[in-house]
């Protein structure tokens, strides 16, 4: 691993990020998101029409700016950044990456394509979301225009020369505005949150289903397609590539059926000991639940070794933002209200 502390001569950049060149030619951006490392990645894809995989939030895009600036990447050089999805944590900083990388394509589902172009709405429900950590962590996302965001659809392919081609695979669940990414030449399949978060001090993976628009089956079947794709390995954005792909993919879908089953039971026990009238206790029950399964996963003597890691758990995957997202999505479900999506 590079760690570089120079800083660019651009008025964007800040420090440069540590970074990773893995054995396939995948380059690790670490966007140093809220402070820390390993939280979020940025990948570069060197060729002749280089592409940048996710950028993280406006806050810390600085840092990532001259990672690429470290890299050798002059303005012109970026052809697309391509985010999974518009959650601030990987897309918050995609208008200012566009700003620094004039001839950049930003590439995104076609599900959000037009919260990039106008983010007040995803700003403010973004806001709501965060709380305080809206301002301290993430930042607002700034307008990109129109002629800048290339919207994609299931099975779109961008051509990075030389033969080199980036698959774009519509992949819901986590959100319906969910995309994966399949690069023909390392045989690596970029999977945004829809296969899981791993981050240091984790023993597994964990799945990740946040509110407002989490959708169990879509998820199911968006690992089901990168399973039959059999990929030479798996990126997470949180945090890095996950070996045998093969395994940790079908650990991700058995994860995400495992905490999907205990939060649907302490759910119903919920409504049980209140006569199926919902109280706004159910929440606070799965959570409970859900931190008493499978604190396990986390091994507190890594976190003791490690003063960055019960943040980077808490900011990205605690229980409770789980549940909520679990809790949500049988609330629809009874209702009648859930829309299939994928």
């Amino acid at each position: 691993m590079i760690h570089d502390d120079a800083t660019g001569d651009d008025a964007t950049d800040g420090p440069a990020p540590p970074i990773e060149r893995y054995d396939d030619g995948i380059i690790a951006i670490d966007t140093l998101t809220a402070g820390m490392t390993d939280v979020t990645a940025g990948y570069l894809i060197e060729a002749p029409r280089p592409a940048l995989i996710e950028c993280g939030p406006a806050l810390s895009i600085e840092h990532v700016i001259a990672g690429l600036r470290e890299l050798g990447m002059d303005p012109s050089d970026l052809a697309y950044l391509v985010l999974t999805h518009i959650h601030l944590d990987h897309a918050g900083g995609a208008g200012d990456v566009a700003a620094a990388f004039p001839d950049a394509t930003v590439v995104v589902s076609e599900v959000g394509a037009r919260h990039l172009h106008d983010p007040e709405r995803l700003n403010r429900s973004a806001a709501q979301v965060y709380g305080t950590l809206f301002d301290s962590i993430y930042g607002a996302c700034t307008p990109i225009e129109a002629d800048r965001i290339e919207a994609v659809a299931d099975g779109d392919i961008l051509d990075l020369g030389a033969g080199r081609e980036l698959e774009l695979m519509y992949t819901p669940g986590h959100a319906k505005h969910h995309i994966g990414i399949f690069d023909s030449d390392s045989g690596a399949i970029f999977s945004g949150d829809s296969v899981g978060v791993k981050l240091p001090g984790m023993t597994s993976l964990r799945p990740a289903t946040p509110p407002a628009d989490f959708h169990l089956e879509a998820a199911l079947r968006s690992i089901g397609r990168y399973r039959e794709r059999r990929p030479e390995r798996v990126y997470l954005a949180h945090y890095g590539p996950v070996d045998p792909p093969e395994v940790a993919l079908a650990e991700a879908d058995e994860r995400l059926r495992l905490w999907a089953s205990v939060a649907e039971a302490a759910y119903l026990e919920a409504l049980e000991a209140t006569g199926s009238q919902p109280t706004g206790t159910e929440l606070d029950h799965v959570a409970e639940t859900l931190h008493r399964r499978f604190r396990d996963e986390v091994a507190e003597a890594l976190l003791a070794e490690d003063p960055d890691a019960r943040r980077r758990l808490e900011l990205l995957n605690d229980t409770r933002s789980n549940a909520a997202g679990l809790v949500r999505y049988f609330q629809r479900r009874d209702a009648g209200t859930l829309t299939d999506v994928g």
